[in-house]
């Protein structure tokens, strides 16, 4: 059977969603899109070679009978409406991040999902579905380096729009780590600082960059993320888990290594759309498959929750300099049958 998908929102993340899951993946195609801008989603339909209803609200993509499951890439605020609207209707929703504005927002749509009865929302979180990070997953997880003691990572982006300011290295950066390291310790996080080092030139007046977020986490383990987003050579995740028994790192994207010039030399990314294009590919045929077996596995509306809980406190911990506690309720056993 091939799944039947409504996309609402059609910018730049909804435009690739749609390729890649008309173009690249298997199972799915999409028959429904909506965007404020009409005539700009008919465009990208004809840019796609595609062709599918289109509507101007996405309450209609969400209640057309035609629509088996929805993916939300519409502008940030308006993720938490839609994603309740698609809990409503009962249909399985895959979200782009942030899955609501705040953390009372994500958690209105958990309790709303343990109402219906079975979980219909897998945010989109990708780092778990890179090749590199699940291999580092599994040393840990097969005991190889012993228990984990210290995380040492670092978030580098070669520069940032004056729009992005001081909070955005929280919300719009670090929420990923928020997300991939509660995932890969299977821990959560008990305190958090944030420290600021001298700031880079390259900065401007509303943005401190870089910055060191550190945490403990509830087992004891201590994480230091370095988040530098105008550090000017590239586009660099890096991830050291130093263990009881040994150290493992993230493997490096696979670059050629050049002799040349009287120099010795590898290739360095500068986009993270390529840094995690094949990472984007395994998450969304994920969903497409979960979907179809009737049980999803991706990360959950309660993943999206954590992930905002610990961002508060990671902005208060900005502002306040002090170490903050990470307020995480008991997950709720519904989410434990995941």
């Amino acid at each position: 059977m091939t799944l039947k998908l409504g996309v609402i929102g059609t910018g730049a993340i909804g435009q690739e969603h749609i390729r890649r899951c008309t173009k690249v993946l298997q199972g799915a195609t999409v028959v429904a899109v909506s965007d404020i801008n009409v005539e700009g989603a008919r465009a990208a339909l004809s840019r796609l070679g595609l062709q599918a209803e289109v509507y101007a609200d996405g309450h209609q993509v969400i209640k057309s009978s035609d629509v088996d499951a929805l993916l939300i890439t519409s502008w940030d605020p308006t993720h938490e409406e839609y994603t309740l609207a698609a809990i409503a209707a009962g249909k399985p929703v895959f979200c782009e991040k942030p899955l609501a504005m705040t953390a009372a927002g994500c958690r209105r749509v958990v309790d709303a999902e343990i109402k219906f009865g079975k979980r219909l929302v897998q945010v989109g979180f990708m780092r778990p579905y890179d090749s590199g990070y699940r291999a580092l997953k599994k040393v840990i997880a097969d005991g190889a380096i012993g228990e984990p003691l210290m995380l040492h990572c670092a978030h580098r982006n070669p520069a940032v729009p004056e729009s992005y300011t001081t909070d955005m290295a929280i919300t719009s950066t670090l929420i990923h780590e928020l997300d991939v390291l509660r995932w890969l310790t299977n821990d959560d996080y008990k305190t958090v600082q944030v420290v600021f080092p001298r700031v880079t030139s390259k900065s401007h007046a509303r943005l401190k960059d870089p910055q060191i977020v550190l945490f403990e986490t509830q087992k004891g383990i201590r994480i230091d993320v370095e988040i530098f987003v105008n550090c000017a050579y590239g586009y660099d995740i890096q991830c050291e888990v130093v263990g009881e028994e040994g150290i493992a790192r993230l493997p490096e994207p696979s670059a050629v290594q050049m002799r040349r010039s009287a120099q010795l030399s590898t290739a360095i990314l500068t986009d993270w759309k390529d840094r995690f294009i094949d990472a984007y590919d395994v998450e969304l045929q994920a969903f497409i498959n979960d979907v179809s077996k009737g049980t999803l596995t991706g990360p959950s509306a309660w993943d999206g929750y954590a992930a905002s809980v610990a961002a508060d406190a990671c902005l208060k911990a900005q502002n306040s300099g002090a170490i903050e506690q990470v307020e995480l309720p008991p997950r709720p056993a519904f989410y434990d049958k995941a």
